[in-house]
């Protein structure tokens, strides 16, 4: 049988964790790159790969992306950005799949945003649109799809993914059409009780775990891979770091 080692991390664009100032924390991408390579995985997916920079728009190249793929010359990876939307607020964005084997069949998907709106700073606004991507590989021959996600917090800004479940139903639609050993990683952002993680599930995939909290700023378990029976899960673990405002999630499967 085929084996590899996967992790799922949100790297909070670089910055990193001090209890005492979580938002006023410095960036510190070597501290990132340490992060990622000491896990020697097999794939990463990574989530808030790039800050917003508000009147800026999505730099290009991305800065972040740009300097990890120079740090891990023996993966191959892709990335993309949201839907470009003059809207999103200064926090993470962007997302990355790292593989050690080539990968193919690339892929974004659009998750758009519901017609709500939040008060941020001051002001109205209203939640920008999310992505999917995806890519194949193959592990010693083995044929493996990866997905990687990063869906809206709505417990932030006072609603629930359970009444604007559009964004994680068109996730659902995407994994059905998977025929072939399949992981999908994230920061999934759904709080207690909501039913995200159940939804996921009923298709028939599974989370590595759904106990330990990911989280450090709340005590939520937000940070999922999960995987299809193509797949036997062998080991699941929670890193802690101090690289970003949420832990790693590295587990090991067989094809």
């Amino acid at each position: 049988m085929a084996s590899f080692k996967a992790i799922s991390f949100n790297m909070q664009w670089g910055q990193i964790w001090d209890e005492d100032q979580p938002d006023d924390a410095p960036v510190r991408l070597d501290m990132t790159v340490e992060e990622i390579l000491k896990h020697d995985a097999d794939i990463v997916m990574l989530q808030e790969v790039e800050r917003v920079v508000p009147g800026s728009g999505q730099v290009q190249p991305p800065p972040n992306y740009t300097r990890i793929k120079k740090e891990l010359p023996q993966y191959d990876s892709f990335f993309s950005y949201p839907a470009s939307d003059t809207r999103e607020l200064p926090f993470g964005y962007g997302l990355a799949i790292f593989s050690k084997t080539p990968l193919t069949d690339t892929r974004k998907v659009d998750l758009p945003a519901p017609s709500i709106s939040f008060e941020f700073n001051g002001e109205r606004t209203s939640p920008t649109d999310r992505l999917l991507i995806g890519a194949k590989t193959k592990i010693n021959g083995q044929e493996l799809q990866v997905f990687n996600t990063h869906l809206q917090a709505f417990f932030i800004i006072n609603y629930t993914s359970d009444d604007y479940p559009g964004q994680r139903d068109i996730l659902v639609e995407q994994l059905k059409t998977s025929t072939i050993p399949t992981i999908l990683g994230g920061d999934f952002n759904s709080a207690p009780k909501e039913g995200t993680i159940d939804q996921i599930e009923s298709t028939g995939f599974r989370t590595s775990q759904k106990e330990t909290i990911t989280w450090r700023r709340m005590p939520f378990v937000l940070d999922h891979i999960f995987y299809n029976h193509g797949l036997s899960l062998k080991s699941v673990e929670i890193c802690e770091t101090v690289a970003s405002d949420h832990h790693p999630l590295k587990a090991i499967f067989e094809i």
